[in-house]
Formats: C-alpha cells, structure tokens, sequence
C-alpha cells in the first residue's frame, strides 16, 4: 500500500502537531552513523551505581509519552514539569521510556526555559539514573525526541530515522544496559498516526533488531505505538515477542481513556503484569497515562 492509499480516517482524534522546521542545514545522525562509537560494551561508558540485583528478581518498566511537559493552550497553557519529576519518581521503575521529551525549548519560549533551562530527560531523570536521549524532531519551538532513563549503568545507545513523512519525524532508540549482570536492549519508539506508516514503521524496528541484536540477547520495546485497532500486535508476536496475558487498561486520552496506544513488548523476559495509574494528577500531566508493566528476566 501506498502513502496515497492510506485512509485519514483509520486513527483517533490527535492533538495538533508542531510545525516542523524547515532549516537546510539541520542534521540528523542516522543509527549506522554512529553504532561503532556508542554502543560500545564498556561498563564504565556511562556509570551508575546500581543495586546489585533485581528486587524480588523483578524487573519494573514504565512508559509514559509527555507531551513535552506542557499542557494547555494560550493564556491556559501550563508546564508540568515539576508534578512529571514526582511522577516519574513515583513508578519507582527500573527503567523509564518517555516519549515527546524536549531537548531544548526555543529561544522564544522565555517562561519555558526558565523553568526548564536544560535538557528534560536530565531534568526527569531520579537521583541516580541515567538519562539517554536523542531529537527525533527540530520545529520551531524546539528539539524533541526519545528518551530512557535507567537505574542500571548504560552502555551505548544510538538512534534509526523511521520518519515517513515530513509532518511526523519519528525515530527509535536503541539503548543497552546491563541489568544485573544481563545486557538489556531497550528500544524507545513512537509511531505514526497513520496506518500505512506504522505498518511500515514496525517492520523497520523488526529489520533493526534482527540486523543489530544477537537472538540470544533480551530485548524490551516500549512506547506510544499508536495502535489503537491492535494492527501491531500480530507482527510483533510473529517477530518473536510477548506482551501482557491481561491487556492493560486504555491510556488515551488521558480524560477519558478509550485507546490503548501505549505497549510494552518482550523478548528474553516474562511478562508478568501491567497496570495504569489513574486520578486527577494524572489527567492534567499529559494527554497520555503512564503504563507500567512487571517482567522477570529469563
């Protein structure tokens, strides 16, 4: 199927997109750019104190899309970045994977960057995790993209451009960490609005993984898939992966949840359980509720 073909009616109601920006010279740097330099398997690349094993032999993941930590529009328009800190503090997770981070707000945006004059992952990121992030997209009100945030040490990370159209820049990232002693692939994703282009989207994370990971090495792919019709899941269990027994509850819009567009999804892991934090903290933070999910590692 063509970009022509796809249908602008197969995908729920969306937030508005910023405009993307338009300068010549931005860079992007493309995953085979820079894979011999960051994913190298040194311990002491990116240290971090970690504890010496997993609690209970359990390991904790959230996924939360933040819709860069601003809520609201015009003179309503309000950060969230402070309730987001204690937010992502509270899922007390081994491992957090953000989407819509900002890297930088634009010059213009003063109140911003007053209140957030650095990166947002760092700003996120617990007393004694480290944040990995990289942009996906460059507008005019700023630098946004992925980001993890790892209570284990991190051993090298790099990014693959999935954008399928000039209006979405998307991207993966590939972290790699050593949980207990295991090297654990994290992918961070977010996918399209359209159909046709996460279909094609998803089969661009499967040729990553079977190009760069080792099948005997585990993997977690975690997200705002934008699968609210579940059109995802069958090529993601055909690619070896396994997702919760118990479908999690919806997690957008946030109000009012009706889709479940976030997933966490698990090669070398047992998922065990999942759940979404609900209350009114939650509705106003962002226009997605956090999921988080309970794996055992094999």
């Amino acid at each position: 199927m063509t970009k022509e073909q796809a249908s602008d009616t197969e995908q729920p109601p969306s937030p508005p997109q910023d405009e993307p920006a338009t300068p010549a010279e931005l860079e992007v740097v493309q995953y085979s750019t820079i894979l011999p330099q960051a994913m190298l398997l040194q311990s002491d690349v990116f240290p971090a104190t970690p504890p010496a094993q997993l609690d209970d032999g359990i390991l904790r993941v959230a996924t939360y899309n933040i819709h860069k930590g601003v809520r609201g529009l015009g003179p309503i328009k309000r950060a969230e970045h402070q309730n987001l800190a204690l937010a992502v503090e509270e899922f007390d997770a081994d491992l957090v994977f953000l989407q819509e981070v900002r890297k930088l707000y634009s010059r213009a945006d003063i109140a911003q960057r007053l209140q957030m004059p650095g990166p947002q992952a760092d700003f996120l990121a617990p007393e004694g995790y480290i944040s990995s992030y990289m942009t996906n997209a460059y507008t005019k009100e700023g630098q946004h993209g992925n980001a993890l945030l790892s209570r284990w040490p991190v051993l090298g990370m790099a990014r693959e451009d999935i954008s399928d159209n000039r209006f979405e820049q998307r991207g993966l990232l590939h972290v790699k960490v050593k949980v207990a002693g295991t090297l654990l692939h994290c992918i961070v994703v977010h996918l399209s609005l359209r159909q046709v282009g996460r279909n094609w989207q998803i089969q661009r994370l499967i040729d990553l993984i079977e190009r760069e990971i080792p099948s005997s090495e585990p993997v977690l792919i975690a997200g705002d898939f934008n699968d609210w019709n579940n059109k995802l899941l069958l090529p993601m269990l055909h690619a070896g992966f396994t997702t919760f027994t118990i479908p999690p509850e919806a997690t957008f819009p946030s109000v009012a949840p009706v889709w479940r567009l976030d997933r966490i999804y698990a090669r070398g892991l047992t998922p065990l359980r999942a759940y979404v934090p609900k209350g009114k903290i939650w509705t106003r933070m962002s226009d997605h509720l956090p999921l988080i999910g309970e794996f055992e590692l094999s």
